[in-house]
């Protein structure tokens, strides 16, 4: 089932969305659901422009709730509109260039702006809603981070997630290391980030990584379920998300700092790492093409 498929008759386009947009926004008025579905161009990876579209979603979101005294909406779900693939992570190309042209002011304003994003989602844009990502395609580097960031990942099986940015020697640098630290432990952390290795969303629910596994097309279906189920025991599951937010508290200048290595570590790859890095790109791009 494709992700348009789960339009119900209780579910309209938001006047703002464009057949243009990199990001398709719909509207469950019976759950109060925002879906945002991700479709960057020319690669699914987060582009300046899907941050910036990301951006403005987000700010809507909460002059909506605001407006609404916090009823319209007790979800965002964020998703894609791309068959087999969540988000591929970072603008690759985009962090050759500014390497290539010494920008170091360039990469690391990329850098917060997607640290901007992820600390909202992680805290659910500072509002009385939960964030999910539904991983319903492979969700890599930048994309994997996106994922954990949500307050609920809910993944088909079959789906692969990983951090591969070892492989051009470098390391993922937005949240990866504190998302999973705080899930996990540091020990599972720095191992599944130096493997640079793919894993299955079914060998993530076994580490407690995904928190609901769905079978293959269903993962609609799951979100429905684990939101019947939330609005049934409404108290326990606000409840639960406000101790998380006091006991795995990630602060914004604690991934702010995290992001400084990165930008001087992406300024002492190699040549050849490098051209590992655009192998890749290339490598992606034949996927998608394919």
């Amino acid at each position: 089932m494709s992700n348009v498929a789960l339009l119900n008759q209780s579910t309209h386009f938001l006047p703002s969305e464009a057949p243009e947009k990199h990001l398709r926004i719909h509207y469950d008025s019976k759950y109060k659901i925002s879906w945002c579905l991700m479709k960057s161009e020319p690669r699914p990876c987060f582009t300046p422009r899907l941050l910036s579209e990301f951006h403005n979603y987000i700010r809507t979101i909460k002059e909506e709730m605001h407006e609404s005294k916090g009823e319209k909406y007790d979800y965002v779900i964020i998703g894609s509109d791309v068959d087999g693939v969540f988000n591929l992570g970072g603008d690759l190309n985009l962090f050759k260039r500014c390497i290539d042209q010494n920008d170091r002011e360039g990469l690391f304003n990329y850098a917060i702006k997607c640290i901007d994003i992820l600390h909202e989602n992680m805290n659910h844009l500072d509002c009385e809603l939960t964030t999910i990502a539904l991983v319903q395609g492979d969700a890599l580097g930048g994309g994997f981070e996106a994922a954990l960031a949500s307050n609920v990942v809910i993944a088909e099986k079959g789906v692969k997630m990983g951090l591969p940015e070892v492989l051009f020697n470098l390391f993922p640098g937005m949240g990866a290391y504190s998302l999973l630290s705080r899930k996990v432990g540091t020990s599972l952390a720095e191992k599944i980030i130096l493997s640079g290795k793919l894993y299955t969303a079914e060998e993530l629910f076994e580490m407690g990584i995904v928190d609901i596994l769905a079978e293959k097309g269903k993962g609609e279906m799951e979100v429905y379920k684990y939101i019947k189920a939330a609005n049934r025991y409404s108290n326990s599951y606000s409840a639960i998300r406000k101790v998380r937010d006091i006991c795995n508290k990630i602060s914004y200048d604690e991934l702010i700092e995290v992001a400084k290595i990165w930008v001087d570590a992406a300024f002492q790859l190699t040549s050849k790492d490098l051209r590992m890095m655009q192998r890749l790109v290339r490598r992606q791009n034949v996927r998608i093409d394919a």
